[in-house]
């Protein structure tokens, strides 16, 4: 544990006060779960400078940047770096060893007050509910009813006499601090809860990845392993805290409660925590947040066990061990030219009339007249009238016009039946052709596409593709690969839901493949024109950068998965096949 946990190696580094102080103050203080790069980096910035000003530059000489890089990197394990969704910037939270550990070091400082009273009050009430709770014996749980009835009788009668006991300042402050600490404690628990099932999502798809025995024996175990989760004493405990929270009239008395406590003058003589007035609201966003995130989990392990995501996912890693061991052969003499070809993702059409003619720029001249109010009579109607296209009767003049062919045109449809109600009729058209049988439309990954119709008769007239076909040198096709397979590892060890690779990941990943040679710079170059290749294809969207000085990020695009799948990359591992034996003739006969 010394050696591994991340919380030891905090306390155990030569940084510590310096990474222990700045996070307490930037996420546990505020009580922030999240914050983007960019503003941590300027709180870290403001605080370096203020060491550098005391203890000089060499105290602590890297950037903001590194520092925390180096935080988050798995041999420290302090922070977690992750890409939101819909975000091209890294955000960053607390690990729950972290914040453990920030517990510990908060509860060594020495405290002016110490109240016993109320915690062994709070013990006495726990021993209370567990042995009346678990008392099956009507008997005994009616002479309790009883006794508390009278109990409650005989205050009755002393309040309305005048009679009511107090509590003091000192029990009002005893007892609000055990409730400030309980509050910060139950928060960090949420952590834990959402850092438990990232693990438990990532143990079940490793699981996944080296099962070779039955699909049904393995989801028994998968889901018996859930069932066991969500039944267990976390599982339990957060079920019945999320169903409490979520009731509107609980968090209304929360509310009420907490703004009377609040205003209390021993309370507000211990100066506490403006966020305690909303702690309640903390609670439930900290608890969306990680039902948010099971549900997640969830729907990627679902898809990741559907039948052809299975079957496919076996066959690409299959496939992709065959072509990377000729890729390696053919290393020191690599295929030129174009040597496979994939579709775009869309329709590139240029019409000759999309460029607009030159219009000179015109100046404005501007009168100096009185505005006066007109009284012409105007229809406004057409202000306000709607066009609604019937796409039933779309459908039907389809059907109609297909009883006398097996296929017809857009265009020729459009012969028969003018568009009546312009652009949106034409859209109309296309949301129907959208759903046939040539269209790709998968909501889980996010992405959707029309197919290019293959030619079966060889004999008939070549008609010209819509979607064009790119030919690829063996390069990007390579690199086409391997980011295929990264995705696949990547969605086999779940966790994040978008797979972030950064250029020099990428150098990395096909330098085994390029020739030997002492010219890096050449080598980046090179990679560099590949992924430029590919952004143009649509299968990498580069990040924004931003502001903060960092390498160029990509994000790999799930739609690669359906251009490059199985049938794609058995092409390719032909292709290399081919390749390889017209080199082995080639010197053979040399020989």
């Amino acid at each position: 544990m010394r050696r591994q946990h991340p919380a030891w190696r905090l306390l155990t580094t030569p940084h510590a006060p310096l990474v222990a102080s700045f996070l307490h103050r930037a996420f546990i203080v505020p009580n922030v779960r999240v914050m983007s790069q960019s503003d941590l980096v300027e709180s870290l910035k403001d605080t370096l400078y203020g060491l550098h000003e005391r203890l000089g530059a060499q105290a602590f000489p890297q950037s903001a940047q590194e520092y925390l890089n180096d935080w988050a990197a798995n041999d420290k394990g302090w922070l977690r770096k992750f890409y939101p969704v819909g975000s091209d910037e890294p955000h960053f939270d607390l690990t729950p060893a972290t914040e453990r550990a920030l517990a510990w070091l908060g509860s060594l400082t020495d405290r002016a007050f110490v109240g016993t009273e109320s915690r062994l009050l709070t013990l006495f009430e726990l021993l209370k509910q567990m042995s009346q709770g678990s008392d099956a014996n009507p008997a005994t749980r009616l002479a309790d009813l009883q006794q508390r009835r009278d109990a409650i009788d005989a205050e009755i009668a002393r309040v309305v006499q005048g009679d009511m006991d107090l509590l003091g300042d000192t029990a009002v402050k005893e007892r609000f601090q055990q409730f400030t600490s309980l509050a910060r404690e139950l928060l960090a628990d949420f952590r834990e809860v959402e850092h438990n099932f990232r693990g438990l999502d990532r143990r079940v798809r490793e699981r996944i990845a080296l099962w070779d025995g039955a699909k049904g024996a393995l989801l028994e175990q998968i889901m018996g392993e859930r069932d066991a989760i969500a039944d267990s004493d976390q599982g339990q405990s957060f079920r019945a805290f999320w169903d409490f929270l979520m009731s509107q009239s609980r968090q209304d008395e929360l509310t009420q409660l907490l703004d009377q406590v609040l205003q209390l003058p021993p309370v507000a003589a211990l100066a506490p925590d403006p966020r305690l007035r909303r702690v309640h609201y903390d609670w439930l966003e900290a608890g969306e947040q990680a039902q948010a995130t099971v549900a997640l989990l969830s729907q990627q392990l679902r898809r990741f066990l559907d039948d052809q995501a299975w079957l496919e996912n076996r066959r690409i890693m299959d496939i992709l061990r065959g072509i990377e061991a000729k890729a390696l052969a053919l290393r020191a003499a690599p295929p030129q030219g174009d040597f496979h070809g994939v579709d775009e993702l869309v329709p590139r059409i240029d019409l000759p009339m999309e460029r607009p003619l030159h219009s000179p720029p015109t100046k404005p001249v501007f009168a100096n007249q009185v505005l006066e109010d007109g009284a012409v009579d105007v229809d406004a109607g057409a202000l306000f009238s709607q066009v609604r296209v019937d796409k039933v009767a779309l459908a039907a003049h389809v059907r109609q016009s297909l009883q006398t062919r097996a296929q017809i045109s857009l265009g020729e449809l459009l012969q028969t039946r003018p568009l009546q109600q312009g652009l949106g009729e034409l859209v109309a058209y296309l949301q129907l052709a959208s759903e046939g049988p040539h269209a790709v439309v998968d909501e889980a990954e996010g992405y959707a596409f029309l197919k290019s119709r293959p030619q079966d008769d060889e004999d008939a007239p070549k008609l010209p593709r819509l979607v064009a076909r790119r030919p690829l040198s063996f390069h990007v096709s390579l690199l086409l690969a391997l980011l295929r397979k990264k995705l696949a590892e990547f969605d086999a060890s779940g966790g994040e839901t978008r797979l972030i690779l950064s250029r020099d990941q990428m150098v990395e990943l096909v330098r085994v493949f390029l020739p030997a040679g002492s010219n890096e710079s050449r080598l980046i170059d090179q990679v560099d024109a590949h992924l430029t290749k590919i952004v143009d294809m649509g299968f990498l969207r580069r990040l924004k950068s931003s502001g903060v000085a960092q390498p160029a990020m990509f994000e790999v695009r799930r739609i690669l998965k359906a251009f490059v799948d199985a049938q794609w990359l058995a092409d390719l591992d032909a292709r290399l096949a081919g390749y390889q034996g017209q080199l082995s003739l080639a010197e053979a006969t040399d020989e």
